[in-house]
């Protein structure tokens, strides 16, 4: 079965040259220590070569030489092989060269260096395990509502609350088909063992929306003022228009199930993107070999809410939607 066409890319690409190589002797890893006490902070961009609206945040803190005044702060172009390869008119093609990079942070995938990706990750390893908080910039394949995908840590939802943006908070425990930057090493355990990590994954918006870009810079300015690594007034002088109003209200979506393709003929029942919430438990919103075709998936619950509902990269194994109970946090 094709795929759906790709959708129009309104976010030009951002040039990159000058923050290419970096200051770290990896390229375009950027590091400064402030010399005082403080958080490692870091936060990485372009792990997915097509989701540009995170370059496009770094290349701005770049831009407006943004430093740590406590603290340490690293910034991570992760994935340029796969950038380089950016199409707007076939953007998937750009995720990634051989391998999901976003599905390789376990030791032993790293150790094994036997693809591109690996060997990127082994190279970035070093700047991840040594920072504090992470935050892991994203976009999606479809148009939605930003997600802020906080792990099943309890620390990490509370930093999400803290942010009080953006309105979509997913409490998640990852991929069957590898381990995300966001959990590996310190960052992946639980809240009595992992000291003072926090580690948030932001998907911004629909890859090509130029809105991702400005929601990129708020969660960036968010973060980095939480961590306390850079003072408000600091950011708000260096990065001007960043800050964008909180979210009126914050939801948490707990998931609990997910869809996982068979194969790529995998179709669902009508074109959702993301959020959408079925109030029957059973409802049939997709089928595993083709529209009507083969085994149903059905809701598994009431109220069950769509997370990141997508078929364009669908193949055996591969997630093609989750499940979610939705309730409304507290401020």
């Amino acid at each position: 079965m094709s795929r759906p066409p790709a959708l129009r890319f309104d976010l030009p690409l951002p040039d990159l040259a000058a923050w290419r190589a970096g200051n770290t002797g990896v390229e375009g890893v950027w590091h400064w220590d402030s010399g005082q006490p403080g958080r490692r902070v870091a936060i990485s961009a372009l792990v997915h070569g097509n989701e540009v609206c995170g370059a496009w945040a770094l290349k701005g803190l770049l831009d407006a030489g943004v430093r740590p005044q406590r603290g340490a702060l690293t910034l991570l172009f992760c994935n340029l092989a796969a950038f380089d390869r950016f199409d707007a008119a076939q953007h998937d093609a750009a995720r990634f060269v051989e391998q999901d990079l976003n599905r390789q942070w376990t030791p032993e995938r790293i150790a094994a260096a036997d693809t591109l990706e690996r060997r990127r990750a082994a190279a970035l390893a070093p700047f991840v395990a040594r920072a504090d908080w992470l935050l892991d910039l994203h976009s999606m394949h479809e148009p939605s509502a930003p997600l802020l995908l906080t792990g099943v840590q309890p620390r990490n939802l509370g930093l999400a609350r803290r942010l009080r943006a953006p309105e979509h908070i997913v409490i998640d425990a990852g991929h069957q088909d590898g381990v995300r930057m966001r959990d590996y090493g310190r960052f992946g355990l639980p809240d009595d063992v992992a000291g003072d990590t926090r580690s948030l994954l932001i998907e911004c918006g629909f890859h090509g929306d130029p809105a991702s870009r400005t929601v990129a810079q708020d969660l960036c300015l968010r973060f980095l003022q939480q961590s306390g690594c850079i003072d408000a007034a600091t950011l708000d002088a260096q990065l001007p228009g960043w800050r964008r109003p909180d979210a009126p209200r914050q939801w948490a979506l707990t998931v609990d199930g997910a869809a996982v393709a068979r194969s790529e003929r995998f179709a669902f029942t009508a074109p959702f993107t993301g959020l959408e919430v079925f109030p029957t438990a059973g409802t049939v919103i997709g089928h595993h070999d083709g529209p009507g075709q083969g085994e149903p998936v059905v809701t598994p619950y009431d109220d069950c809410v769509l997370v990141m509902p997508s078929v364009r990269q669908a193949r055996a194994g591969v997630t093609v939607v989750r499940f979610a109970r939705r309730a409304l946090m507290s401020s």
